[in-house]
């Protein structure tokens, strides 16, 4: 990064971290913006039954979420993070035209600084999509318990809409990745925010997921039939050491950790790198400096890349042999997750390898964090279509009405 942040605290004295003046016309901006998804589900469903309708909306909040997960990482890949140095607007207004001049001013104070036009432009326009993929996410939760209230009011068990429980939990997930978002701005991308905050947009696509798919027939028939011995525990490992890796991958790229490794299998030249674990692995500090305002050594830079590097190749292994078990068991949905769990592994090594080797090119980096994000719903997808049935009482059948002819 390379800034002047005491320059830059400066120079931003005077504007407060919380401006709260914006935040109805940022709501509102977000809410116009979620019509338009809103507004197409429904007239591509109007003949639909309406559990079909809350169906599709699920799915394609699940889209722009997955969406809103890459734009994170593009925002933060260009520096664009500090683009507007308060919350939840810029300068206290709610686009970065209303703070022409206050964006002027601290390119012309600092030209090298995470302050521009552009970088403000991104860093709010990923505010505004957060807004809108919360908006749509409360729309689901209402939507889920208006269900609950139809369907007790009929006298049923059945829902026409999402799931009240994992609708709530999504909602008050998604508010408290808008906390962490601020807190990314206003705590200067202090780097165990940053992560913790890439985290969290992993977790919301994991919670979406998990509706999208009950609330379908994908992975019905793989539940009527016999489980492969340890199949899903094989799944579960790979989810929480794929869980570790993000973590890993989120503490490379806001550390910027990316280059301290050149070249590859080898780092530095050597299979075993001059690394600094202790430093490297202080999690509660700013960016680029300890907890005592000493810069952090290279050495510490390079135990950070190399760790993300060595777990890789542990996570490649166990995905690459749970592929190898789904495609084996060749029914149902399975052949279909492992060609999605072979090929996004692929697309891991490809970009990683290229962000080591081509200088950390943007689409590339981009790629790799969105990789990520999908291995994370696809093996949510292969835990949820495998999931066993939950023992219910059965519905009772409706018997014909006998008609009897009178002779």
């Amino acid at each position: 990064m390379g800034y002047g942040w005491a320059a830059e605290r400066a120079m931003n004295s005077a504007q407060p971290l919380y401006d709260l003046a914006p935040l109805l016309r940022m709501l509102a901006m977000g809410a116009l913006i979620a019509l338009v998804p809103l507004a197409w589900v429904l007239w591509r469903n109007r003949g639909a039954q309406r559990s079909r309708r809350w169906q599709a909306l699920t799915v394609l909040t699940l889209f722009l979420t997955f969406d809103l997960v890459l734009f994170g990482a593009f925002t933060r890949l260009t520096d664009s993070g500090l683009g507007c140095p308060d919350w939840p607007g810029c300068y206290g207004n709610a686009s970065p035209l209303g703070a022409h001049a206050d964006i002027s001013a601290a390119q012309t104070a600092l030209p090298s600084g995470p302050v521009t036009h552009g970088k403000a432009w991104v860093e709010m326009v990923h505010r505004y999509l957060a807004t809108s993929v919360g908006a749509l996410i409360t729309v689901l939760a209402v939507a889920a318990w208006l269900g609950r209230r139809r369907a007790r009011r009929a006298g049923g068990r059945a829902l026409d809409g999402p799931s009240p429980g994992w609708a709530t939990l999504t909602l008050v997930w998604v508010c408290v990745q808008g906390a962490f978002g601020a807190l990314t701005v206003t705590m200067k991308l202090f780097p165990a925010i940053v992560t913790l905050h890439l985290a969290g947009g992993v977790v919301l696509l994991a919670l979406l997921c998990v509706q999208a798919v009950r609330q379908t027939a994908v992975g019905a028939e793989d539940r009527a039939m016999p489980q492969p011995a340890g199949l899903r525990k094989l799944a579960w490992l790979g989810l929480a050491m794929l869980s570790l890796q993000v973590l890993l991958g989120g503490w490379v790229s806001t550390n910027y950790a990316v280059l301290a490794c050149s070249s590859f299998p080898t780092c530095q030249g050597s299979w075993w790198p001059d690394m600094n674990f202790a430093q490297g692995f202080s999690l509660w500090r700013p960016l680029g400096v300890l907890s005592d305002g000493r810069p952090i050594d290279f050495s510490a830079l390079t135990a950070i890349h190399y760790t993300h590097r060595l777990f890789a190749y542990a996570v490649f292994v166990v995905l690459g042999f749970l592929a190898w078990r789904l495609h084996r068991a060749g029914v149902g949905v399975r052949p279909r997750q492992a060609r999605w769990l072979a090929g996004l592994l692929l697309l891991q090594f490809i970009t990683g390898l290229s962000n080591v080797v081509l200088d950390w090119p943007l689409l590339a980096a981009v790629l790799h964090t969105g990789g990520a994000a999908a291995l994370v719903v696809v093996l949510t997808w292969i835990l949820e279509a495998q999931r066993p049935r939950a023992l219910a009482a059965p519905a009772p059948m409706v018997q014909p009405r006998v008609v009897e002819a009178h002779l």
